[in-house]
């Protein structure tokens, strides 16, 4: 396993700065610096009170909590949120309760989602003016059936 070096700015001071809840997780996770009730159907953009410098050639993910999730409806509205490698702000995390009866509280200190550092290639381009056949073709959504 690799190991990668990331400098974090711990912008709150009191919070603790993201950890992985096991070893062996991919994800480290982050904090709310805030207390915040997200009502149904409402979103917030929750700071984590942290900064990061992400290595150039690998971006930040934020992903969704499955806990939150499966028991109280909380996702996040552009996930996985894509941090890059040059942007140096706090990272938050914008949350969205699902639930359609529900207020959500987020405590400060609460673990409200994931960060995953992967690496990114950069991508050339070519524009062409037809692509590769494959078996699966222009195929899109939902093209593969439920059951095989």
């Amino acid at each position: 396993m690799a190991l990668i070096k990331m400098p974090i700015k711990n912008l709150d001071g009191e919070l603790e700065v993201p950890a992985y809840a096991y070893p062996g997780d991919a994800g480290l996770d982050l904090r709310s610096a805030v207390d915040v009730a997200l009502k149904p159907f409402e979103r917030f953009a929750v700071p984590c009170g942290i900064a990061v410098a992400i290595p150039k050639g690998f971006g930040g993910f934020v992903l969704p909590r499955s806990g939150l999730a499966a028991k109280h409806g909380i996702s996040i509205v552009n996930a996985p949120g894509l941090i890059d490698s040059n942007y140096r702000g706090e990272i938050k995390v914008i949350l969205i309760n699902l639930d359609p009866q529900n207020t959500f509280e987020v405590k400060r200190g609460d673990r409200i989602a994931q960060l995953v550092i992967l690496e990114v290639p950069t991508v050339e381009l070519t524009e062409v003016d037809e692509l590769d056949q494959t078996e699966r073709g222009a195929g899109g959504f939902g093209s593969s059936g439920v059951s095989a």
